[in-house]
């Protein structure tokens, strides 16, 4: 049980590098077609020694993604029956998803690629070289005269990536902000969560567990506030309503009236926010 009354200070703990996968539980994946109704549809397979049950996801990169139990008798066969079930929800995310791949092709063909999103605002994105005694590359949020920039200060002496540079900032910017609102609706909520990590969840913005912990996905620092402390909002109000009964929705809505504006936001721009930093990655310090 949640204990309601005084709120304890939020402990954060260092995201830990993923442990070495043995061979017990190494997760295999391959890709497949499957033959349904309204024609072929491809699919990655995820065989996990984790999972407790079969389960599809439309990925924002890999697409359909089904994971199977790793002890799950009936293999390829038994998903095409459990994907035919599903087609129309399928087929309805996957034009959603190549909607917005259309949306932005558009946009690196017209040359957007030099923004990215921070706190839902597009920020022009300017690399430019750091002073020589500086050892440790940086990033700086200027307001410029036609919007607000990020300037990718490069260190010669630091190897990171500039990509790597910009996501690291961004991962720390995510870890403050979220850490400002978890202590700021926790104490409205009434609850008081153990530990949060800022981690990069491929499948969901955030999650909880029954024993008061939090994770959030970094990627929401790209996102407007609103719709990052709606996330909040959400993963705090699980730890007094499990699951997403009326009572669990009356209490986000307590404090996020609007959490259906900002949880459609983010449906909207998953394919944008997960790719983010993609057209970066070739970026050197020669850019500008």
């Amino acid at each position: 049980m949640v204990d309601a009354g005084g709120v304890r200070p939020v402990i954060w703990t260092p995201t830990r590098p993923p442990r070495r996968r043995t061979g017990a539980d190494r997760i295999a994946e391959g890709r497949h077609v499957a033959q349904l109704a309204s024609g072929p549809l491809a699919f990655t397979l995820r065989r996990s020694p984790r999972a407790r049950r079969l389960r599809v996801t439309v990925d924002p990169v890999k697409g359909v993604l089904v994971t199977l139990p790793a002890r799950r008798l009936g293999g390829v066969r038994l998903v095409e029956s459990f994907l035919a079930e599903r087609e129309a929800w399928l087929r309805r995310h996957l034009a959603s998803q190549a909607r917005e791949w259309a949306r932005l092709d558009a946009q690196r063909t017209s040359g957007q690629w030099g923004a990215i999103r921070y706190l839902g605002q597009l920020h022009r994105l300017h690399v430019v070289p750091a002073d020589p005694s500086v050892r440790r590359s940086s990033v700086l949020r200027v307001g410029g005269i036609d919007g607000d920039e990020l300037h990718l200060v490069l260190a010669p002496s630091d190897r990171r990536a500039p990509g790597r540079v910009l996501e690291d900032w961004l991962r720390e910017r995510a870890r403050i902000v979220i850490a400002g609102e978890v202590d700021g609706a926790a104490p409205a909520l009434g609850v008081r969560p153990i530990a949060v990590t800022v981690r990069d969840q491929r499948t969901r913005w955030g999650s909880a567990a029954r024993s008061g912990r939090l994770s959030f996905s970094w990627r929401l620092i790209l996102a407007p506030p609103e719709a990052l402390h709606t996330v909040v909002v959400h993963e705090l109000a699980h730890l007094r309503q499990f699951g997403h009964g009326p009572d669990f929705w009356a209490l986000v809505g307590s404090l996020r009236p609007d959490h259906r504006e900002w949880r459609r936001w983010l449906r909207e721009h998953v394919l944008e926010l997960h790719t983010a930093l993609e057209p970066f990655d070739g970026v050197t310090s020669a850019a500008s």
